[in-house]
């Protein structure tokens, strides 16, 4: 299948199931359920769940025993996002393309959908299958982790303590594998956990969903600051505005660009474990780092 055909196919399997999974809008109370139900169907590459299916393929597992936590962390994604937007945290009255969800229903209630959503993911995700190697409670553990202090918000929290801050490098990259990154890694190690993979197929999808990660995340703050705010679907040059420090801001964009590059090759070089079948994940990964080009 064409990676365009794949992508589209597996993002509408996504689709149907989260449709299956989450409240109906008429379910009472009925704001709730259809502020979240805005977040989560306001569109996105659905980029964590095709990668956290396609990671169960190249480790040889069914595709269906993964959907569940491909749900799950499409819910915890637009949880962060919802939150991310608020007028506390970053401000923004676009996402992908249309207005935010405090625009749309009000901070109170754009706070409770993200709690909402969050907690949502939990209850999707203790549904998968277990298998010989992992148990309901280490997909739990996975998912909690990534999502925690140390990780996902604790990505933030450093993001919000260094605005107007001049960061160092080796600073920039422990916010973005905390925010981007390790949720993007849990996607791949999830979908590999419900395949039965070996200890050595994961510290494979580890690597290489750090590099992604990292790459993606460089991307997108050169993205920032080269594209309008109709090709983004968000506001272009918000990070600037708001004196956050970002890749070109740190290292500039010439070597932002080097940086991409560079990680973009140790993601590839890192699948190399999983043969001939990690080929769909290699493809998926280099159809995401030429965004900038």
């Amino acid at each position: 299948m064409h990676l365009k055909d794949y992508l589209a196919t597996r993002s509408a399997e996504v689709d149907a199931a989260i449709d299956a999974f989450l409240p109906k809008a008429k379910d009472r109370p009925a704001t709730i359920h259809t502020a979240m139900r805005y977040a989560v169907f306001a569109g996105g590459k659905r980029l964590r769940p095709v990668l956290c299916l396609a990671a169960a393929e190249a480790c040889g597992g069914e595709r269906a025993n993964a959907l569940a936590p491909a749900c799950a962390l499409e819910l915890m994604h637009t949880y962060s996002l919802v939150h991310d937007d608020l007028p506390a945290m970053d401000d923004d009255d676009l996402r992908r393309g249309r207005p935010t969800c405090h625009k749309v229903f009000g901070e109170g209630m754009a706070v409770l959908c993200g709690d909402a959503l969050l907690t949502e993911a939990f209850i999707v995700l203790a549904q998968t299958p277990a298998t010989k190697r992992y148990v309901t409670r280490e997909y739990i553990t996975e998912l909690a982790t990534a999502g925690g202090s140390k990780h996902l918000i604790g990505g933030q929290v450093m993001d919000l303590e260094a605005e107007g801050e001049k960061l160092t490098h080796r600073q920039l990259v422990r916010i973005h594998e905390a925010k981007t990154a390790a949720l993007l890694t849990t996607a791949l190690r999830l979908g590999a956990m419900t395949a039965n993979a070996t200890p050595a197929k994961l510290d494979a999808l580890t690597t290489f969903g750090r590099a992604l990660g990292l790459a993606f995340q460089v991307i997108d703050d050169i993205l920032d600051v080269t594209q309008t705010t109709e090709v983004l679907g968000k506001t272009a040059g918000k990070d600037q505005a708001v004196e956050k420090s970002t890749y070109p801001s740190v290292i500039g964009l010439a070597a932002s660009r080097k940086e991409s590059a560079r990680l973009t090759r140790a993601a590839m070089a890192a699948l190399k474990p999983l043969g001939k079948k990690s080929a769909r994940l290699a493809e998926i990964a280099g159809y995401l780092l030429q965004r900038e080009y």
